[in-house]
């Protein structure tokens, strides 16, 4: 995946040095744009779809926070990455839900990971718009004449052209990804003809949770809580990959209430 980056810094010598270093992400960073002010930034980001923002705060005029927040009331607004100098704006930093905050001197590592987030979080946005579902597909409603009030414990999946019944104790977790809904067990991602409302429905209450707007989970087969940023989490799963899923902001208060931490 290739994102492209916009560097807004009033500092030349602080552009040409992260726009180096950024070199060495060519596979996933493209630069395709510089800007010294927050006004000059925000032109350009209304004419261009960037997908990552390197973001100076000490800029003349409107300062970086202030950018970060206008650029919020975008459709699809860039992720923010602040690079600067002060540590004292880092709070106010993901109340405009910065993906990260490096100080400068910028260290490589602490760049590297801010990027894998970036990536991570670009991922997720291009995951979470289902396409919907043939009426002809979608499943009987409940109490229907048709359906005769059989209910199961399965979910029917497609793999390899082939209709499974999968006991809802082995659904790890199910997601959206490339406009299409799938069930993980432990060793397959089947795909499935619901949206994920529907498939929410379906699994029922108890032992599933909705983490994120694309992501429910079934907290039996959680093995590990990581907390990530801006009051958010992933959860390691128990399957063969040990999957990680996200836990928004708005769900992790409900999530620690649930777990009792």
């Amino acid at each position: 995946m290739t994102l492209k980056a916009l560097i807004v810094d009033d500092e030349y010598p602080a552009r040409q040095e992260l726009r180096f270093m950024l070199g060495g992400f060519n596979n996933n960073i493209e630069i395709v744009g510089e800007a010294t002010s927050a006004t000059e930034a925000l032109a350009l980001i209304r004419a261009l779809d960037y997908q990552v923002l390197f973001l100076d705060i000490n800029l003349p005029g409107m300062n970086g926070l202030e950018l970060g927040a206008v650029i919020q009331e975008l459709p699809r607004p860039p992720f923010v990455i602040f690079i600067t100098a002060y540590d004292e704006h880092a709070l106010e930093a993901f109340d405009v839900n910065a993906v990260d905050y490096i100080l400068k001197p910028i260290d490589e590592k602490r760049l590297m990971r801010a990027i894998d987030r970036v990536i991570k979080a670009q991922q997720e946005r291009e995951a979470c718009t289902p396409v919907p579902v043939s009426p002809t597909l979608q499943p009987e409603p409940k109490g229907s004449a048709d359906s005769g009030e059989i209910k199961i414990n399965r979910i029917p999946a497609e793999k390899q052209g082939k209709t499974l019944l999968v006991d809802i104790s082995e659904v790890f977790y199910a997601f959206t990804e490339s406009d299409y809904v799938y069930i993980k067990t432990f060793g397959d991602k089947l795909f499935t003809r619901f949206t994920l409302k529907e498939l929410e429905a379906r699994l029922g209450g108890g032992m599933f949770f909705r983490t994120h707007r694309c992501y429910i989970v079934n907290l039996h087969k959680v093995k590990e809580i990581v907390p990530f940023f801006n009051g958010t989490y992933n959860l390691v799963l128990e399957d063969k990959e040990h999957s990680e899923v996200p836990v928004s902001r708005a769900q992790a208060k409900k999530l620690r209430k649930i777990l009792g931490f």
